[in-house]
């Protein structure tokens, strides 16, 4: 099975942030190795896709918080969750 990166990377963001805790982008940034701006432009682009996602605000800064995803949109929550480790090895 073949998947696009640049889909592949969206679909394991929202894996990753529905398995974390308290997902903010330091910590997204040092579980993927990812840089700043690479997770900023997909926690950007998933509302494109129909997925919910909201900030949840915690202390005084406005970078103060973590990510949780509300839906799923249309994406097959099962099947990411089911394929998890082909959409890593798609991105790598």
């Amino acid at each position: 099975m073949e998947i696009n990166p640049v889909f592949a990377r969206r679909l394991y963001l929202c894996w990753l942030i529905s398995h974390s805790e308290r997902p903010n982008v330091p910590r997204l940034m040092e579980v993927t190795g990812w840089p700043r701006r690479t997770l900023q432009d997909v926690l950007k682009a998933l509302p494109g896709l129909g997925v919910e996602l909201q900030f949840v605000q915690q202390g005084v800064r406005n970078n103060d918080g973590f990510y949780r995803l509300e839906n799923w949109g249309p994406l097959n929550k099962s099947w990411i969750h089911q394929h998890h480790q082909t959409l890593l090895a798609a991105i790598e």
